[in-house]
């Protein structure tokens, strides 16, 4: 079979690029490579985003798959050096993408061909659909492991797409790590294997033609109502955190306050003069 002639490619700094093909009618193949392990930088968000823009505004409706040209990695997740180097980046950059992609005008799948950890995670999370490698890869968000908090953006688009709260605690307090069948069985994906199989999926679920109506990210959006929200709300979200780590370090105040109080007192059980 000869290669399938590229619709268009952009570029990814600093040796990147992500590249649309058009593996079946009116389905849009978007690989990424981003060496090594497919950071969110800002020119990969930046990047995604502009081809999300592409397709929608010169190419007929239809499917859009995303995928990596990495085999080891999906993405890896947030590049944190860059992430608070780059001002605005979470607001501005992180976000609009996301939002690009949860309320997108067309079907979206994420082909997840290797690990997805953190932000890659969530960004297949944000997708409609996800088919992953029954051979290769893990699902995981380990901020628990380095002692991250999860921003509402990316706490909310699990408690409203993932099927259980056993496996939303899973996911966020135990920082478990999910194989393609474990994540077939907690609902984290829509079904196994590769490019293929994505096009059988496709064609099962009509789903090449459930854009032409003009309606599609519209649902999505009322759909998602609360991510969405969040999403486009990222300066009240820093706020309402910081007052919650204000409030913190008070109650933690309070709470050392009574355990000198409880030290205080001898064994009868009254307070030591």
């Amino acid at each position: 079979m000869l290669p399938i002639p590229p619709l268009f490619t952009l570029p990814i700094e600093p040796s990147g690029k992500i590249t649309c093909t058009q593996p079946s009618p009116r389905v849009y193949l978007l690989t990424f490579e981003s060496p090594p392990d497919n950071r969110l930088t800002p020119s990969f968000c930046r990047s995604f985003t502009l081809a999300l823009d592409i397709l929608a505004h010169r190419y007929p409706k239809g499917v859009v798959v995303t995928t990596s040209a990495i085999s080891k990695f999906y993405s890896n997740g947030l590049d944190y050096e860059a992430a608070i180097s780059t001002k605005g980046f979470f607001g501005d950059v992180l976000y609009p993408f996301w939002y690009r992609l949860i309320t997108y005008s067309m079907p979206t799948i994420a082909l997840v061909n290797g690990h997805a950890f953190d932000g890659g995670f969530m960004t297949a999370m944000m997708h409609d659909y996800r088919v992953m490698n029954p051979h290769r890869g893990f699902l995981c968000i380990n901020e628990l492991e380095f002692g991250a908090h999860l921003p509402a953006p990316m706490s909310s688009i699990f408690r409203q797409k993932v099927p259980s709260p056993n496996t939303y605690r899973a996911i966020v307090l135990e920082a478990r790590r999910f194989n393609a069948l474990e994540a077939l069985k907690e609902g984290l994906i829509d079904s196994v294997g590769g490019v293929d199989e994505v096009l059988s999926f496709c064609k099962e679920f009509k789903l090449v033609d459930k854009a032409k109506t003009g309606v599609y990210g519209r649902l999505k959006q009322e759909m998602w109502r609360e991510t969405v929200g969040f999403l486009t709300s990222a300066d009240a979200d820093e706020k309402r955190m910081a007052r919650y780590v204000q409030d913190q370090k008070a109650r933690e105040a309070e709470e050392e306050r009574r355990v000198q109080q409880w030290e205080s007192r001898d064994k009868s059980g009254k307070s030591k003069l």
